[in-house]
């Protein structure tokens, strides 16, 4: 199990080798990792891509996907490529369209061909003020740090 998003706010099943893998009949979001540096940190990945299925055995995965190329080569190996997946309790197409956009904006994977943006603004976060609370004394960036042992897909050493 890996947790990803704000706040690592998702339990996804895996990462597992996704060569090899054979996918479920299931509807999830999924996303696709490699470790960017295996020696010294094993049990550090990055995130690649972000993609979301209605059914993930009809979803070209493991290496029939449009995008399964840039998978092995950001990776270096298909036998590099890992695969985690979350099934959205009672969720709907839109749910996982919405957590695969909110994972885009935090991981920025180089394979989605899509980006997006955060999707909260500073105005709506803003500055609160109150006489029983004080100052904020976390960041206002939620991905602070690794979430979980996952990192934005950025060169290993950067």
């Amino acid at each position: 199990m890996i947790r990803l998003g704000s706040l690592a706010g998702y339990a996804f099943e895996g990462p597992r080798l996704l060569g090899g893998w054979t996918p479920p009949a299931h509807p999830a979001v999924y996303a696709i990792m490699y470790k960017p540096d295996p020696e010294t940190k094993p049990e550090t990945y990055a995130v690649i891509y972000v993609g979301h299925a209605d059914d993930l055995s009809a979803h070209r995965l493991p290496f029939h996907h449009p995008r399964a190329q840039c998978w092995i080569a950001r990776a270096g190996s298909r036998w590099r490529v890992y695969i985690c997946t979350y099934q959205v309790p009672g969720g709907l197409r839109s749910h996982r369209e919405q957590i695969a956009q909110e994972l885009s904006a935090i991981y920025h994977p180089s394979c989605n061909e899509q980006q997006y943006e955060r999707s909260w603004k500073d105005e709506w976060i803003g500055e609160y003020t109150a006489p029983t609370t004080g100052p904020l004394t976390t960041g206002r960036d939620p991905g602070g740090g690794p979430a979980a042992e996952c990192q934005s897909d950025t060169p290993a050493g950067t």
